[in-house]
């Protein structure tokens, strides 16, 4: 395997060409600063791909040399092809590590992986977040006190229609009172999950350091390992004994 953790960032990269606040929030891409965040902290092999790339940008040979991939999306959820979904699926069983940030809940891949709708209360309306840390053993949460807070955020409250993580890393509490699961780990055969839910596209939240780090720590938890990679799982077949009968 490469020194490099090969990271693939999709962005549906809609807002950031039709919304002319959101371009200059972000001038290139929700992918671009998603990507300098990552290498803030760490050594890695970026490439992008966006949803109006041919197949997404999610070709069998870009998933092939990916071995975490980010994923960004809000409201075109509907328009990834099937087929591309459910091979990033395979890709992710078979052992590729793969991030899902905030609104990404609503996408095909998060339905496909969790088996959930994804539900959940929201509020647009700039209020502060904290996150609280809930498991500080867990190498996400790498470099974290108690809690981080980001200032203006777009609420999102429980309850949140998704399975019981095999990790609760982040729990965050909003003004208004709402809690929510907000930093979710899951395993799926070979490959790693993990759900991150700051992230809205009108606010600068992929500049904020801590967030940065999350990311970064994620990448890192969720590359996958050589052993992993080697181990055959998903093969259903008639076998010899380990030891004489």
């Amino acid at each position: 395997m490469s020194d490099k953790i090969r990271v693939t960032v999709w962005n549906e990269y809609r807002h950031e060409q039709h919304n002319e606040f959101i371009a200059k929030l972000y001038p290139h891409g929700i992918h671009g600063a998603i990507a300098e965040g990552v290498t803030e902290h760490m050594e890695a092999e970026i490439r992008f791909a966006t949803l109006d790339e041919p197949e997404h940008g999610l070709t069998e040979d870009v998933l092939d040399n990916t071995d975490v991939l980010i994923w960004w999306s809000h409201a075109a959820h509907h328009e990834v092809e099937d087929a591309v979904a459910v091979r990033v699926q395979e890709k992710v069983l078979d052992g590729m590590g793969l991030i899902l940030l905030h609104s990404t809940q609503g996408a095909k891949i998060f339905k496909l992986l969790l088996g959930t709708s994804g539900a959940l209360k929201w509020r647009e309306s700039g209020e502060k977040e904290r996150v609280w840390v809930i498991e500080h053993g867990h190498p996400i949460a790498n470099g974290f006190g108690e809690y981080f807070e980001l200032e203006q955020t777009e609420m999102y409250g429980e309850p949140f229609d998704i399975p019981a993580p095999d990790t609760l890393v982040f729990v965050s509490w909003f003004p208004g009172g709402e809690v929510f699961r907000s930093g979710c780990c899951y395993y799926r055969g070979k490959g790693k999950l993990f759900y991150f839910r700051p992230g809205h596209e009108t606010y600068p939240i992929y500049y904020d350091q801590n967030v940065r780090r999350v990311m970064a720590n994620a990448v890192r938890w969720a590359q996958p390992t050589e052993q992993v990679a080697d181990l055959q799982i998903r093969q259903i077949a008639n076998v010899a004994p380990l030891e004489q009968i």
